[in-house]
């Protein structure tokens, strides 16, 4: 068994990153605030944490399903 990166389902191309969004206390716990950019391949990594925004409707968007929760996350 592996563990996989926490995959993020996003509506916007341009994403932030702290690492915390779902820890109390947050961003202390978490790494510094990256601006990520999605390209053509339709998703992007963070580089610190490893997590995976993919562009919901884009060529890597595989739906809901799997470890690919939609979040909604917005670029603010």
């Amino acid at each position: 068994m592996t563990d996989q990166p926490e995959t993020i389902r996003v509506a916007e191309s341009r994403v932030a990153c702290d690492g915390a969004d779902d820890i109390p206390g947050g961003a202390a716990l978490g790494h510094p605030r990256v601006w990520l950019e999605i390209d053509e391949a339709g998703f992007v990594d963070c580089g610190y944490c490893d997590r995976r925004f993919v562009l919901i409707g884009g060529p890597a968007d595989t739906g809901a399903g799997g470890n690919a929760p939609d979040k909604g996350v917005s670029a603010g």
